[in-house]
């Protein structure tokens, strides 16, 4: 139901995230269908074959392979994988925790929009793909602004009144990102800001 609401909400469905509380907030998920300000930030970074975890409607993935980098999107989403084939990407519709081809050998892995905090466990998911990209490789991570509280939410997806199932979601800061990187077996490279999104490269 999750994946059927969130391909929904790509199609320009109105879509909700609501949290435990009953706090609720605008899906906005229309605009990961085309390029925005600040993925350059993490585009020329990614010189060598690239994995793009959680990749949706693939604009980033397109956007390497257009650049004649080798770049893998995966999604659990069928949906979003039938897009970003139909852009032009390559997409298999799998999770992070699924078997992966390439594995230990990618250059860069992309953890945008995001994504850090699929699972609710942001170490969990590091190591992870620790085990995905090679000795020396980079994750290249998007994180929240300095001063933004890293938490684990409960979460679902609504659409009037149908509704989809709990699950977690992290949300990690920049203020903490190194931290995190540590106790994951990273070391951060760096943390910066580009037209008002902030990043992480771990190596």
């Amino acid at each position: 139901m999750m994946g059927e609401i969130y391909a929904d909400a790509l199609g320009g469905a109105p879509v909700e995230i609501e949290h435990v509380d009953g706090a609720r907030a605008v899906l906005e998920a229309a605009r990961w269908l085309a390029p925005m300000d600040g993925d350059e930030a993490m585009l020329r970074r990614c010189a060598g074959p690239t994995l793009d975890i959680g990749s949706g409607p693939g604009r980033l993935t397109v956007a390497l392979n257009r650049r004649g980098v080798a770049a893998l999107g995966i999604d659990i989403t069928p949906h979003a994988v039938r897009l970003t084939r139909r852009a032009g990407g390559f997409a298999l519709l799998r999770s992070v925790f699924d078997e992966l081809p390439g594995s230990g050998r990618w250059e860069t892995a992309l953890l945008a929009d995001g994504n850090i905090g699929i699972g609710g466990h942001p170490n969990v998911l590091l190591r992870r793909v620790r085990e995905l990209v090679r000795p020396g490789g980079e994750v290249i991570v998007e994180v929240e602004p300095p001063g933004v509280a890293s938490r684990v939410e409960r979460v679902r997806l609504r659409r009037g009144s149908t509704v989809g199932e709990w699950f977690g979601w992290a949300v990690v800061s920049a203020d903490d990102i190194a931290r995190v990187a540590r106790s994951s077996g990273f070391a951060l490279a760096d943390c910066w800001e580009e037209l008002g999104r902030w990043f992480a490269g771990l190596r």
